[in-house]
């Protein structure tokens, strides 16, 4: 397809670009694409001078200035907020005497949900290798040592590699809708023990606490201050230093509320925990969870049953219930494979880096059989 003459450069951050013209390049199912939140990370400072996160979205466009496609890149001080973790990678690289960091992460930051990370205008989806070959010459040019995409859409994974970048795998334990009616027709689903346990999970969560679900203009700046408090509750316990700063979350429930669930419990008028979820066009994305009481099965409660509920409700086809978590598996949450796409510009790091990817993706091929003959469903 000819597209006249094109220019290829790297914006000053998505901000800088034109939202609509951005967002019609996502195709629109997937929230963490979106310029509204992608904006928001930057305005928020949750990405920008200080947190080793430089936003440098590469972008193509015609004569005319119009964005024709784009990749959401950022360059990476450090290898925090990706949940893919290349941090062996970075450390051989340093005994050997190279500099790892910066490097290239194409990605939505501090984010793992699939989705696509080549964003190409209907138009343009033959101009993927270009995109790519921009990429590789950022690096290349820069002496950035590799670029990362990272939970890429399987509808994708073969141009990244047709270009030839490597292939990592990894597992994430989603629950797949199938054409529910009710949760109750879920469980029906599930054998007896494990049917009974989880409804009796959900008895004693909710059991003296109130529990809404909150969306588009029903969330209110007492529900985001409240949510503040869980968030930081957690973060400082898993990672140290919450990722995101307060005024992400105003910015977020500014530009986007309409793909927010916010599920909060109360205590009375009080709330106690909530859990932060973003709803996508077939799907429904679970991302921070936190709590200033502790209660059993309260975490189960918000993060994973009521999304299946609300999943059911809309007629998503799957929850995607975030990174990690064998204990997702018990509550109907299935081990499904994730994929990111690496280019390493050395050639002889990169043919290391290939033979451990190798080994690994046959042990993890190995540990998501293992996982799927243990999912809780019926066995007929």
């Amino acid at each position: 397809m000819g597209h006249g003459d094109i220019s290829i450069r790297v914006a000053q951050g998505v901000g800088a670009l034109d939202p609509a013209q951005w967002d019609a390049l996502t195709g629109g199912t997937n929230p963490f694409m979106r310029h509204a939140f992608l904006s928001a990370m930057e305005d928020s400072g949750s990405v920008g001078e200080g947190t080793g996160w430089q936003s440098l979205p590469i972008v193509l466009e015609d004569a005319g200035g119009n964005l024709l496609g784009a990749l959401p890149s950022y360059a990476k001080f450090h290898s925090q907020g990706e949940y893919v973790f290349d941090h062996g990678w970075a450390d051989a690289w340093h005994r050997a005497g190279g500099n790892y960091y910066p490097k290239l992460q194409i990605a939505a930051p501090f984010t793992p949900a699939t989705g696509p990370r080549l964003l190409l205008r209907k138009d343009a989806t033959d101009l993927a290798p270009v995109l790519l070959r921009a990429a590789e010459k950022l690096c290349d040019d820069n002496a950035l040592s590799s670029a990362h995409a990272t939970f890429v859409d399987p509808a994708q994974h073969a141009l990244f590699a047709e270009a030839g970048w490597l292939r990592r795998e990894d597992i994430q334990f989603h629950w797949i809708n199938r054409d529910y009616r009710t949760f109750d027709d879920f469980l029906t689903s599930l054998s007896s023990r494990k049917r009974k346990a989880i409804r009796k999970e959900r008895e004693g969560a909710q059991a003296g606490v109130t529990i809404r679900c909150l969306t588009g203009g029903d969330i209110r700046p007492e529900h985001w201050d409240a949510f503040w408090i869980f968030y930081q509750d957690t973060g400082a316990r898993k990672w140290g230093t919450p990722y995101l700063t307060r005024s992400a979350f105003d910015l977020l429930g500014e530009r986007m509320a309409q793909d927010i669930l916010l599920v909060l419990a109360f205590e009375g008028d009080r709330p106690i925990a909530g859990a932060l979820n973003f709803i996508g066009a077939d799907a429904l994305y679970g991302r921070y969870w936190g709590c200033t009481v502790d209660r059993p099965f309260l975490h189960f409660e918000l993060c994973y049953y009521q999304a299946i509920d609300v999943a059911i409700a809309r007629g998503l086809k799957r929850v995607e219930a975030g990174a990690q978590g064998t204990h997702k598996l018990a509550r109907g949450y299935e081990p499904v494979p994730t994929t990111s796409m690496h280019y390493i510009a050395d050639p002889g790091f990169r043919k290391a880096v290939a033979d451990f990817l190798e080994r690994e993706r046959c042990g993890v091929a190995a540990d998501r059989n293992y996982l799927s003959e243990r999912t809780p469903f019926r066995k007929d």
